[in-house]
Formats: structure tokens, sequence, C-alpha cells
């Protein structure tokens, strides 16, 4: 899939984003979600196979992934992180390369604030930081870049069974204040609940 430039100003609202990807999302896919998506996602999915990686290390979703992706082969796993998130842990990306997992699928949301901490902006924020290059350059198969509602909406399924590891750059306006009070289910719980759905 082709990378497109980013229109300046123009950005997917969050919430949209990931009911999205919830609509379009394989039952069978595990979904990781970490920091700022793991309180918007439970507000608009719910599902047996969704982790909410929470509280981790910032930018721990993508490592986790790798790891769940390997230990679950014939599962396709879904990694959320935020562009705060993954700038903690660029090197994941080669890690996912480097170990093989076709399996594995990264959506950055993208809004050049760390939105648990108070909105500040990203060191990336102020540069050209191409994040498709990163992933394209490291060998990722499938790398999409979507700045709009219509053609995230129009690509998320094909993009999805594209050859993987696949990783897609959302570019999203930031959570709403109140969705990141979202009280967490807790860690136990929530494993008990996904080992008995695989």
């Amino acid at each position: 899939m082709n990378c497109t430039e980013h229109e300046s100003g123009t950005r997917i609202p969050i919430r949209g984003a990931l009911k999205t990807l919830a609509t379009a999302r394989s039952q069978n896919a595990l979904v990781i979600t970490n920091q700022g998506t793991s309180r918007v996602w439970p507000l608009i999915a719910e599902h047996p196979l969704d982790f909410h990686f929470n509280p981790s290390t910032m930018g721990g979703s993508v490592p986790f992934g790798v790891g769940v992706a390997l230990a679950q082969p014939d599962r396709e796993v879904i990694a959320l992180t935020g562009d705060g998130s993954l700038l903690m842990s660029l090197g994941s990306l080669v890690t996912v390369v480097a170990a093989g997992c076709a399996n594995l699928t990264i959506i950055l949301t993208d809004n050049n604030i760390y939105d648990v901490t108070g909105g500040q902006k990203t060191a990336a924020s102020s540069l050209s930081v191409d994040y498709a290059m990163l992933a394209k350059s490291v060998g990722f198969e499938t790398v999409a870049t979507f700045d709009d509602s219509a053609s995230w909406d129009a690509g998320v399924e094909e993009f999805l069974q594209a050859p993987g590891p696949r990783l897609a750059w959302l570019r999203v306006d930031p959570a709403l204040p109140d969705d990141m009070k979202t009280v967490q289910e807790p860690m136990a719980d929530q494993l008990t609940r996904i080992r008995q759905a695989m």
C-alpha cells in the first residue's frame, strides 16, 4: 500500500478511528492497547480477546505484541501504540521484522502529544518524522498512512488482509479529557478472560 502525504490540519477523531478498527478486526485477533488507547478502546469495543496493557511502561504494547505473535503464530495480533509510546521503543520495529512476526499489525495513533500525562507535545511534534518510512526501512511488508476518516474507513479491511508485519500510521485528534479517566479492568482479570477465550 502506498503512503500518502500528510495534509496539514486533517486528523481522524480517535474514537472513530478505533471504532472502525473494532468493526474490521477478525474475531480471532487479539488486540493489545496501551496508554491512551487503553482508555478509549473500552469505550467503543468489548471483546474477550482485548488486552489493555496498563499500567505499563510507555511503548510496551509493541514488544508485548511481538511475544504474543510468536507464541500464537496462527492468530492475528494487533498492537495499538501512540506516537509518544512508539518513540520510547522505536527499536521494537526492528525486532518485529527480525522475529518474523507476519501475524502482527501495529496501529500507530499519532496525535503529537502525550495524552495520559497532560497533553505535552512529543519531541517529534516539531520535526518531520516519517513513521511510515521508518517501518519500510526496517522491512515491514505492509505500511500505510491514513490522514482522514474516509480513507481509513475505506482502507482498513484491505490493510488488515495485506501481508504482515503491517504498520498503519493514523493521524488522530487527541482523546477527550473524560476519556482518559476510563477505569481499567484489573490485569489479572484480563489475563484470565483471555486465557479462557483462547
